[in-house]
């Protein structure tokens, strides 16, 4: 885990030999730097740092686009999120959004944001449903998580727990494999949970699999309390978003049952996606 170095919360004056003591003990314009970083360090002052990593694919239609975006800002000014948030030690959390499709496409939608309460979290809400609806080409949910992690050590706030929540709607086919970037990233203590999208009839054209829920349980999330809220029904594509909000910040089970990680030989290959397009077209 990488958190700000400390370089120590007081600057120890000393006199070299020979040396000015008066310019040695007096500090500098960025003595109060080394404090604050020091202070960030020593106590954490949101619940959780969120990253909420949304697939924009071709896979994915207008519709589909339109009914994820809404989800998510629904979510966050919802009731029983903003009631979520009071149950933490410190009744706030960081967050920040982006949309990925291949290893190299990847854009925030929203920097760090504080959520403490309605305000700032009908501005968060607001700011995700100005920002026009794309779509792109690939799926890379390697690159999503690789984008992911240094996203934290941009955050001005520290939290008790680190989280990754990746929404998508097909496996990963472009990129490094997903089970390396999975790993590492729980390395750095860093928790993944999953949002697989199945609203539709597995389609070849589309690199749909069958399962995709076993795929994401197996092969994508992982980390302490990790899980996976697969969305099968349109229509409950925004209660299963705010459920999964929900349970991320308010750590506990929500009322829909979600899937931990599993621990054994993956249910479906985590190179399903790669051999897919490497059959398709060979490269």
């Amino acid at each position: 885990m990488r958190w700000f170095a400390s370089m120590g919360a007081v600057l120890i004056a000393g006199v070299l030999a020979g040396g000015d003591a008066a310019s040695a003990a007096t500090p500098g314009p960025t003595s109060e730097a080394p404090r604050q970083l020091a202070d960030k360090e020593a106590t954490p002052s949101v619940d959780i740092e969120l990253i909420l990593a949304v697939d924009v694919s071709y896979s994915m239609d207008m519709d589909e686009l339109a009914v994820q975006r809404e989800g998510y800002a629904q979510a966050i000014v919802s009731k029983e999120f903003l009631q979520a948030l009071k149950t933490g030690p410190n009744g706030k959390i960081s967050i920040t959004y982006f949309e990925w499709a291949a290893s190299n496409d990847q854009k925030i939608i929203i920097p760090w944001r504080l959520i403490d309460g309605p305000e700032s979290a009908d501005a968060v809400a607001n700011e995700i449903l100005k920002t026009p609806i794309r779509r792109a080409s690939r799926t890379s949910i390697s690159g999503a998580i690789y984008f992911a992690m240094p996203l934290f050590d941009e955050d001005p706030y520290r939290g008790l727990r680190r989280v990754v929540d990746i929404s998508g709607d097909g496996p990963n086919n472009n990129g490094a494999p997903i089970t390396p970037a999975r790993d590492e990233a729980l390395s750095k203590g860093i928790v993944i949970n999953g949002l697989p999208i199945m609203v539709k009839e597995p389609s070849y054209s589309t690199m749909d699999i069958d399962n995709l829920d076993w795929y994401y349980e197996d092969c994508v999330i992982g980390g302490p309390g990790s899980f996976v809220v697969p969305i099968k029904d349109r229509e409950k594509f925004k209660e299963a978003i705010r459920t999964k909000l929900i349970q991320e910040v308010a750590s506990r089970a929500p009322a829909h049952p979600v899937v931990r990680v599993a621990e054994k030989e993956p249910r479906v290959s985590c190179m399903i996606g790669e051999k897919i397009w490497q059959d398709r077209w060979g490269r």
